[in-house]
């Protein structure tokens, strides 16, 4: 399998990242000569920074790290014009499943990415490869570093090491400084077709046939969410209760309650994901700073700071992961009320939600076009609210209101 299988619908930037990973393997094997100060290397197609954009779901991340894998590829056959990323050598597979050496694949759970990280992945981008390849730093959330941790990256960015390549992955072009922007070559990825999102869960995840292809349809095309819908009954059941909420808000007490149970449904995720990471956190930690059995777990004097440090990141990734199952729910909400409007405009597209048909002529026969358009953009202006950091159950009763009143 190529490293690029899992890359669908981007044929565009695959080629470019192809012609790229030829040129950069030209320049390791002595058969192009290195640009100088960050310029392009190996005959233009390969330069030392690169920016992934694109919505999400549209596979920014996987196309960084399948162009990782390439970088990485020693495959015998790139000797007899074979393209670098065949997915099964040493360089390939290691890159692709976080093991090697001169690969550091970064994301985070927290809210943002500070200056403490940056500043030692800018420590590793120093390093010379350890394979004598390239050092590939794959920063999955760099719409997440704090203004501070940008400028700090810009220098590395600015004055790069002969032999690192940064990878960055974000949203929109506008999600990171103009001055790292100008410095990076910037691809932009679409979303994948719903066929071929659906045809990419049968393939490689055994998904039944008819569950992908539901799944892909309701997710518009975002591969990780049909993914998670395919695969987990409770986020099936956690979308089918948001679908049910432009029913529900007939009156105050309609809205307030609906907002609560969103809210609330949100809390449940971050709770879970506690469960599951946080006590095994907690317990490593423990036992690594010699909390030893049978003094109670007390643990030794002077680490007391080191499980606070815990604590709060574990904190901030709580309420991270309530944000984001708050945001999905909202995307979910958006995407019933674009079916509503394709409806009531007759437009051709085909609707997302087809298990929730009846529910959506209902609200469509029931409301004007303005009025969908009006309950779309409150659904907008509470996703902003809840960036500003607005409490979420105050930001999510004023979106439910909205959505009544049309």
């Amino acid at each position: 399998m190529a490293v690029w299988d899992d890359l669908v619908g981007q044929d565009r930037v695959t080629e470019q990242l192809s012609a790229a990973a030829r040129d950069a393997d030209a320049l390791v094997t002595g058969a192009a000569a290195p640009g100088e100060g960050g310029a392009p290397v190996g005959g233009g197609s390969m330069t030392h920074a690169w920016l992934f954009t694109g919505p999400p779901g549209s596979g920014r991340a996987t196309a960084a790290r399948a162009f990782a894998a390439a970088l990485q590829c020693v495959s015998p056959d790139r000797a007899h014009g074979g393209m670098p990323g065949c997915g099964f050598c040493d360089g390939c597979h290691t890159s692709l499943v976080g093991t090697h050496a001169d690969v550091e694949i970064v994301r985070t759970d927290q809210l943002s990415i500070g200056v403490k990280e940056t500043r030692d992945l800018v420590r590793r981008s120093q390093l010379s490869p350890a394979g004598g390849r390239w050092q590939v730093i794959v920063l999955e959330d760099a719409d997440r570093l704090t203004e501070g941790a940008g400028n700090v990256l810009l220098k590395a960015v600015e004055e790069p090491a002969p032999r690192t390549v940064w990878l960055l992955c974000t949203p929109s072009l506008e999600d990171v400084l103009p001055t790292i922007r100008s410095r990076c070559r910037s691809l932009t990825l679409r979303t994948p077709p719903v066929d071929a999102v659906a045809d990419l869960l049968a393939r490689r995840d055994g998904i039944e046939p008819g569950l992908a292809a539901q799944s892909a349809r309701a997710t518009q095309g975002h591969i990780d969410r049909a993914r998670r819908l395919a695969t987990d009954e409770r986020a099936r059941a956690r979308r089918a209760a948001v679908l049910k909420l432009p029913l529900r808000v007939d009156d105050i007490g309609g809205c307030l309650k609906g907002a609560q149970e969103l809210v609330d449904a949100a809390a449940e995720d971050a709770k879970q994901v506690a469960e599951e990471v946080d006590t095994k956190e907690t317990e490593e930690l423990r036992a690594a700073l010699g909390a030893a059995a049978g003094t109670g777990g007390r643990l030794p004097r002077g680490t007391a700071g080191v499980m606070k440090d815990l604590q709060d990141r574990q904190k901030r990734r709580g309420t991270r992961t309530q944000r984001d199952s708050l945001d999905l729910a909202l995307v979910d909400l958006t995407g019933f009320y674009r079916d509503v409007l394709a409806m009531q405009l007759g437009s051709p597209i085909a609707i997302a939600n087809v298990d929730v048909e009846d529910a959506l002529r209902r609200v469509a026969s029931g409301s004007r076009p303005e009025q969908t358009l009006r309950r779309i953009e409150a659904i907008i202006e509470c996703r902003r609210a809840l960036d500003r950091n607005v409490a979420p159950l105050l930001a999510v009763e004023a979106m439910t209101v909205a959505l009544r009143a049309g």
